[in-house]
C-alpha cells in the first residue's frame, strides 16, 4: 500500500478565497499537516453515497478512540473539522483519511482559518 496523497491547504483570507477543489482519486486516501485550524471541505456528485473516514490514531487513559466517520450524500457536501490535534494527529502531526468512494465525482479542499 502507497502513502496517501498529501493535501496542501489553502488559507481562509478577510477578502475572500476562491477554493480549488481536487478530485479524490487515489484509495490510499489523503494526509495533511494539522495545527487545529484545519477543515476539510467535501463535494459528493458520484451518484452514490459516500463516507469519509478519519483516523483517530490516539488513546484515552489505555482506550481506542473511534474513527470518524462522515457521510456526504450524493449531491451534497460537508464541512469537515476543526481536527483537535490530540485526538486526530498520527506521531508526525498529520491527520490521515480515507474514502468508500473515489472518482472524479468526489471532490475536496483542504482549507485553514
Amino acid at each position: 500500500m502507497a502513502d496517501p496523497v498529501v493535501l496542501d491547504y489553502q488559507q481562509i483570507v478577510r477578502t475572500g478565497l476562491e477554493a480549488t477543489y481536487e478530485a479524490v482519486e487515489d484509495t490510499d486516501g489523503n494526509q495533511f499537516q494539522n495545527d487545529g485550524r484545519m477543515f476539510l471541505h467535501v463535494v459528493n456528485a458520484t451518484g452514490e453515497d459516500g463516507t469519509v473516514i478519519i483516523d483517530t490514531p490516539n488513546t484515552v487513559d489505555g482506550l481506542a478512540i473511534a474513527n470518524r466517520d462522515i457521510v456526504v450524500t450524493d449531491g451534497e457536501e460537508r464541512m469537515i473539522g476543526p481536527f483537535q490535534p490530540t485526538i486526530y494527529n498520527d506521531v508526525n502531526r498529520r491527520v490521515q483519511i480515507t474514502y468508500s468512494v473515489v472518482g472524479a465525482g468526489m471532490t475536496i479542499a483542504l482549507l485553514r482559518l
